[in-house]
């Protein structure tokens, strides 16, 4: 059976643009739309097989990338020290500039 991974529609949000329309398309379809491969192949004209084929080397592509950049993987670490930094500005009293500061980082990552 064929599994989702879920990391790979989180990939997609950072490095979809990279990859080709179609495979875009195919992964926005599955990931996003929640369609089923047969789904798919019939919105597009394929097989089932060649969906799987392409939501594989769609997914590895994304995994490259990650490897190499790290974006998404900065942007998790980034998000919960925002989140981090709130919760210790919570304990301690601190000037409202501060804690608009750290509030204001924290939207910015969520």
């Amino acid at each position: 059976m064929f599994e989702k991974d879920l990391k790979i529609g989180f990939l997609l949000d950072f490095y979809g643009d990279v990859l080709s329309e179609r495979k875009r398309t195919v992964l926005d379809y599955y990931y996003n739309d929640d369609l089923s491969l047969a789904e798919i192949a019939e919105e597009l004209g394929v097989s089932r097989q060649a969906v799987r084929e392409l939501i594989g080397k769609a997914g590895e592509e994304l995994r490259f990338l990650e490897e190499k950049l790290g974006l998404a993987a900065r942007f998790e670490q980034t998000q919960k020290c925002a989140e981090r930094l709130l919760s210790l500005l919570d304990a301690e009293a601190v000037g409202s500039e501060v804690r608009k500061a750290a509030e204001d980082l924290a939207k910015a990552v969520r």
